[in-house]
């Protein structure tokens, strides 16, 4: 993931790149132990509808390949079904531990993805670019035929989706993107991005207090002012669900279970701010949002992968998760979450959560139940997230 949690071979395995060098070298547990930076993604061409980089918008031809884990990569997955994608974009699901050869193909019959035949997603990669040297994230759109990369340019990726994919939509699929609305969700993104995106990671990575205390600063002050604005406002911007949305929920729905203790951004939890809490009980329970979250593999990866800041590899029991399920009466702010358009149909059942994975399952804490997740630890340190 383009943010800390690229997935790869070093850089953050989420959905962003990081210092591929350090990445490379040193795995997660660099992470805690040397000056946090996120780096741009080295693959940036686009899937268009004029094919200008050479890949022409085509039903069929790209496949999605996500980890449930990250952040980054949840927000292709939210936009591929809010917008009706499913058919025309495959979609591949990696383990959410990674080992130092980079996100692993082992929730798959074999060990291999059945479209691609990988193990790792960075073969795909190399045969992109021999020997590529960087950070191996998520997301990534793969090229079938051919079996290369064709961008992990994990900004992008959904803007595309939205505007440049609009002839494979479904019908009733939201203008994420509205033109009118631009310049303003422009805006909100870069705050969005910086302070809070970005912003845990810079927290949780820290390796000085000066550092930290300025992350904590700008992650709270931001939220403190997106609490304002949400307070007599649905959606960030317009009355409708925008792209704004999707960045800000993927951060949201993670931060009491990871970020408020495995990043020490630990001023308040968000089911202790109303607005903020409210506004993603509110998007959780759209379809499309919360029916993809699959908060066992976002727990299994934080807590095992990143070793530099939790080297027991500890996972947690808690917290309680059972409240995202409960009312947030948002609606009486009226807005229209899929503006004239309609809500997507049920997810297919090959790309289900599992139960594990579901707040209405995890009301105690601890699963006893087995999950496709949960496979032994690597044995080396796993790429960051």
């Amino acid at each position: 993931m383009p943010h800390p949690d690229a997935g790869n071979n070093g850089a953050p395995t989420d959905g962003a790149s990081d210092d591929a060098t350090d990445a490379a070298t040193d795995g997660n547990v660099a992470y805690g132990r040397k000056p946090f930076k996120r780096s741009k993604s080295h693959f940036a061409d686009r899937i268009t509808a004029d094919g200008r980089d050479g890949w022409p918008v085509e039903a069929g031809r790209y496949r999605l390949v996500v980890s449930r884990a990250c952040p980054w990569a949840s927000r292709a997955v939210i936009s591929r079904r809010l917008l009706g994608l499913e058919e025309a974009v495959s979609l591949a699901l990696t383990d959410p531990i990674q080992d130092d050869r980079s996100w692993r193909f082992t929730l798959d019959p074999g060990g291999r993805d059945p479209v691609l035949g990988i193990r790792f997603l960075s073969e795909a990669y190399d045969a992109r670019e021999r020997d590529y040297p960087g950070g191996v994230s998520v997301p990534a759109l793969v090229d079938v035929p051919s079996g290369q990369l064709v961008t992990n340019d994990f900004q992008q990726i959904t803007l595309d989706f939205a505007t440049q994919w609009t002839a494979l939509h479904r019908p009733g699929a939201p203008d994420l993107y509205p033109e009118p609305l631009r310049e303003e969700i422009d805006v909100v993104m870069a705050g969005v991005y910086r302070d809070v995106n970005n912003g845990v990671y810079r927290a949780g990575f820290a390796t000085g207090q000066s550092e930290y205390d300025a992350a904590f600063r700008d992650l709270f002050r931001r939220l403190d002012l997106l609490s304002e604005r949400l307070h007599d406002r649905r959606y960030l911007v317009g009355d409708t669900l925008t792209e704004a949305d999707i960045r800000l929920f993927t951060t949201l729905v993670r931060f009491d279970a990871v970020y408020h203790g495995h990043f020490k951004c630990n001023r308040f939890k968000l089911a202790e701010d109303p607005v903020l809490w409210a506004y993603a009980k509110d998007l959780f329970q759209t379809p499309g949002f919360g029916d993809t979250v699959d908060f066992h593999h976002i727990k299994q990866h934080y807590y095992r992968v990143h070793t530099g800041i939790n080297p027991t590899g500890i996972v947690p029991d808690g917290p309680d998760l059972s409240g995202w399920l409960t009312p947030h009466h948002r609606e009486e702010l009226g807005g229209r979450p899929f503006g004239d358009g309609t809500p997507p149909g049920p997810v297919p059942p090959a790309e289900e959560v599992p139960p594990s994975g579901r707040p209405e399952h995890l009301l105690t804490g601890a699963d006893p139940r087995p999950h496709p997740g949960d496979g032994p630890d690597p044995g080396t340190p796993a790429m960051r997230s």
